[in-house]
């Protein structure tokens, strides 16, 4: 039995800029973290004294007989990627701390910690880095998915890291270092809240797409932003910079698709800002889920008083990526039975 333990990101700025459309032209950085919020996959291989190959739960249950008939796309193409087939009984359960399609990049943490498992079940350890591009192949080559690079390198990596995509296809990390004391103060600033709603992103993100030759200034400006973030950490200047430059990010990524935000969110926005909120960002594509603002510790207790409505996450950030936290390799007699028998059944909650 295998037990991965995939982390969800914070993506502060540069979003957008790790779109392959972009960066294989452009180049593109990112400036994110992961925190302590993760989707845990277990895999195992299956007795075979089941009467259905395949069981799939997620919004709802599906049994099925053969892996080209399982419906959760990411699953199935994940399988055949990793080249499974009917011939071995296999075991996949998925559990979350925070929903999904809310802006985490939990469909990327979902990717990164199925590849991780599924590897190891064969008794293959791979690096983090192959593990981040074949978690890239397998949204965006293999299931078409409108996704970036940034959200796979991050969960795989893990920790706070300015990532960058180069034109010739490298994605190459650095991690941010700061000392404990400084980077405690910015953790310490920053506050997350959930809007109370979900959606792909997929929609949103193909607009951003779409619209990258007309918003190419758009996009240069959020880069340079990224690089600004960096010199603000990397130096003595006053931490809060780096809140008064969130707003200006969320100013341009407002920009780059119609739908990123709406008067909800807008609202939601000015609201923290009246409060005492220096920035903030809606996290992912846009449209709906969690929010992150950059609060100075004084105004925290009036930010979380005006958005009353709203549940506040608290969060900090980790270091590990994509783990396995358990892993007991099977006998071979268990092996040979499913050999024999071919049995397969899985099971994931998304």
């Amino acid at each position: 039995m295998i037990i991965t333990k995939t982390p969800y990101r914070i993506s502060f700025f540069g979003g957008g800029t790790d779109y392959p459309d972009w960066y294989l032209s452009q180049s593109g950085g990112v400036l994110s973290t992961t925190i302590d919020k993760y989707c845990y996959l277990t895999c195992r291989h299956l007795p075979p004294f089941f009467n259905n190959k395949h069981r799939i739960v997620w919004s709802h249950i599906e049994t099925v007989s053969q892996v080209a008939e399982i419906l959760h796309p990411a699953v199935r193409e994940g399988l055949r990627y990793l080249g499974f087939d009917d011939s071995f009984g296999i075991e996949i359960h998925h559990q979350g701390d925070l929903p999904a399609r809310t802006g985490m990049g939990s469909s990327s943490s979902f990717a990164v910690g199925l590849i991780k498992a599924l590897t190891a079940l064969k008794g293959k350890m791979i690096s983090k880095h192959e593990l981040a591009l074949m978690a890239i192949e397998l949204e965006q080559n293999i299931l078409k998915d409108n996704v970036g690079s940034q959200d796979q390198v991050a969960a795989s990596y893990g920790g706070f890291n300015y990532i960058q995509f180069h034109r010739s296809g490298e994605i190459e990390v650095e991690p941010v270092i700061l000392s404990q004391s400084r980077l405690s103060d910015l953790q310490d600033c920053l506050m997350m809240f959930y809007t109370g709603a979900s959606r792909l992103s997929s929609e949103i993100a193909g607009q951003i797409i779409s619209g990258i030759k007309d918003k190419q200034n758009v996009l240069s400006s959020m880069e340079k932003l990224t690089e600004k973030a960096m010199t603000i950490l990397s130096s003595n200047q006053d931490i809060d910079d780096f809140g008064h430059l969130l707003h200006e990010t969320w100013k341009l990524k407002r920009d780059l698709a119609q739908k990123i935000s709406n008067p909800y969110i807008d609202k939601i926005y000015s609201k923290a800002k009246a409060a005492g909120a220096l920035g903030g960002k809606l996290l992912g594509a846009g449209g709906s889920g969690f929010m992150v603002f950059y609060v100075p510790f004084a105004k925290q207790q009036l930010v979380k008083e005006s958005l009353d409505h709203l549940l506040q996450v608290p969060f900090k950030f980790e270091h590990e990526g994509s783990s396995i936290i358990f892993y007991n390799p099977q006998h071979k007699e268990e092996n040979d039975i499913h050999q024999t028998d071919g049995m397969y059944r899985l099971a994931a909650v998304v």
